[in-house]
């Protein structure tokens, strides 16, 4: 399993390396492919997976279970678990993303599209939180609870080894020893690497964009004409690959109860400070009066919008394949890496408790990021505060331009930079975590569950996800064109494997308690 899966991603790699327009051109192809024939896939399979969750959590018999022995008692705090569980998750998107998805759906979602409402209007406001939220909201989190519910229950309660193919014990049992339990685990390692990338491409991007605000990065601009067009943002983003995953190889290698669980810790603090900067300086009314209003009109319209499907030659279809089915499979994607990394720091929870503390309390916060600093942008642009100077700026840089239109007075000026050091800082933090995060669970699934792993197989699998990242990076010509396009490849089988695991789970709630022999 072990020779397999490096010689798929290398090969991978080096596919994407030396023939970039080829790849490009056969990626986008079959990514074209795959979400015209499984759209309508996608969005019931997810809703089906948060109906699965909702229903586990609320049968006594079923949420009084232990994720353990009867006795036992989480290895983490409350504080700890949680930070963890979010900056894994989470939190590198939410920096990207809480500013820039409200903004395009405030222009772009299918009320303005089907012209019951005019963009950039204040009627827009409400349908462009109730899709931000549908975005980042409980069915990502539902995704991510499936695979994370699924690898703890049978690997603690029943002492097998925390992997993939664990989770699928009750329905093939010894089969999973062969050739099947291999396929299951190379499924995971590829979709896990592909979903990590994304978001580490991502957040490079943005973390460029900030280092731009803050220093200026200019001395890594190319020289040549052929290089300004073809890698015109390659330079920085590799430099910042260097810098992201050296430092995440360093944490990862000391452990999760050392420098995973730190950084996460100061993840959550330093993002508690930069919600408070939102807090004190946005429109703090006109925040807290759309807080109330986006959760309630999501709770309502939320059965609705989670069965909508539109047809794919249609301007809303072409949104939400864009949309709703690329988050979708985005989150199918990192399920592995994240469901994984739940299941080993949940140890000793109950069913219910790990249901609802990594459903609920995650979709709330991550409801604030998306109302505080995305409802301070459109309030900046509704007032003529921004000059649309946020909605014009690039995805990474949106963020950033919040800030100076929050801070535009020249007197405020040593605090609009202060603001941006402390966003780029939590972006920095957030990576590293993602990325050790990420080579932990790598190293946890082809070690068949042992940990800790020695440190030769962290440091080969931090500079394996370094060279995806870098040549898929090339692939797109320094976009992450190339990586969406190859997540969303990624994702498809391994959402088979998710439904293979809610039948396993069933299984073993209706039969009842079973013990399984552990799986080689």
């Amino acid at each position: 399993m072990t020779i397999s899966s490096k010689v798929l991603i290398i090969a991978l790699t080096l596919w994407a390396a030396l023939f970039p327009d080829k790849a490009s051109s056969v990626l986008s192809k079959t990514n074209d492919d795959l979400l015209a024939t499984f759209n309508v896939y996608y969005i019931y399979l997810v809703t089906m997976f948060l109906v699965f969750c909702i229903v586990v959590a609320a049968v006594p018999s079923i949420g009084k279970r232990k994720l353990g022995n009867i006795n036992e008692q989480p290895e983490f705090s409350n504080f700890s678990w949680f930070s963890m569980m979010f900056s894994a998750g989470m939190g590198i998107g939410l920096m990207v993303f809480s500013t820039a998805e409200p903004l395009w759906h405030f222009v772009e979602n299918p009320e303005i599209i089907n012209g019951v409402i005019e963009p950039h209007t204040q009627e827009a406001i409400q349908s462009a939180f109730r899709y931000s939220f549908l975005h980042y909201g409980l069915h990502p989190w539902g995704i991510y609870v499936v695979t994370g519910l699924s690898l703890a229950y049978f690997a603690h309660r029943y002492q097998l080894p925390l992997t993939v193919r664990t989770a699928l014990v009750p329905l093939l049992g010894r089969h999973l020893n062969g050739y099947i339990g291999h396929l299951l685990d190379i499924t995971a390692i590829i979709a896990t690497l592909l979903g990590v990338a994304v978001t580490i491409g991502y957040g490079i991007q943005q973390l460029v964009s900030g280092f731009n605000e803050i220093i200026g990065v200019e001395w890594m601009a190319p020289e040549s004409e052929m290089d300004t067009l073809r890698y015109s943002t390659s330079s920085p983003l590799f430099v910042a690959l260097f810098l992201v995953m050296s430092l995440s190889i360093l944490s990862a290698a000391s452990g999760i109860g050392r420098g995973i669980r730190m950084l996460s810790n100061l993840n959550l603090s330093l993002s508690g400070l930069l919600l408070l900067v939102f807090t004190i300086f946005g429109p703090l009314f006109f925040l807290l009066k759309l807080y109330g209003s986006a959760c309630i009109d999501y709770i309502i319209t939320l059965p609705a919008i989670s069965i909508e499907v539109f047809e794919l030659n249609t301007a809303a279809g072409q949104w939400q394949e864009q949309g709703t089915i690329l988050y979708w499979a985005w989150w199918i994607a990192f399920a592995p890496f994240v469901g994984l990394f739940l299941a080993r720091i949940s140890k000793g929870r109950t069913i219910r408790e790990f249901v609802l503390g990594a459903l609920l309390a995650p979709a709330a916060m991550c409801f604030a990021w998306i109302t505080l600093l995305g409802g301070t942008a459109i309030h900046l642009e509704l007032s003529g505060m921004a000059s649309e100077q946020i909605i014009n700026a690039p995805t990474s840089a949106q963020l950033f331009e919040t800030v100076k239109a929050m801070f535009s007075n020249d007197m405020l000026h040593g605090v609009s930079q202060s603001v941006s050091i402390l966003t780029v800082v939590l972006i920095f933090t957030f990576l590293i975590t993602s990325a050790d995060s990420g080579v932990l669970v790598l190293n946890t699934i082809m070690t068949g569950g042992n940990n800790p792993t020695g440190l030769k197989h962290k440091v080969i699998w931090g500079l394996i996800l370094s060279a995806v990242i870098a040549a898929l990076l090339v692939t797109g010509g320094g976009s992450l064109a190339a990586l969406k396009k190859a997540m969303i490849i990624g994702a498809l089988p391994f959402s088979l494997v998710m439904i293979l695991m809610c039948l396993a789970l069933t299984k073993d709630f209706v039969c009842g308690s079973h013990r399984y022999k552990a799986t080689g």
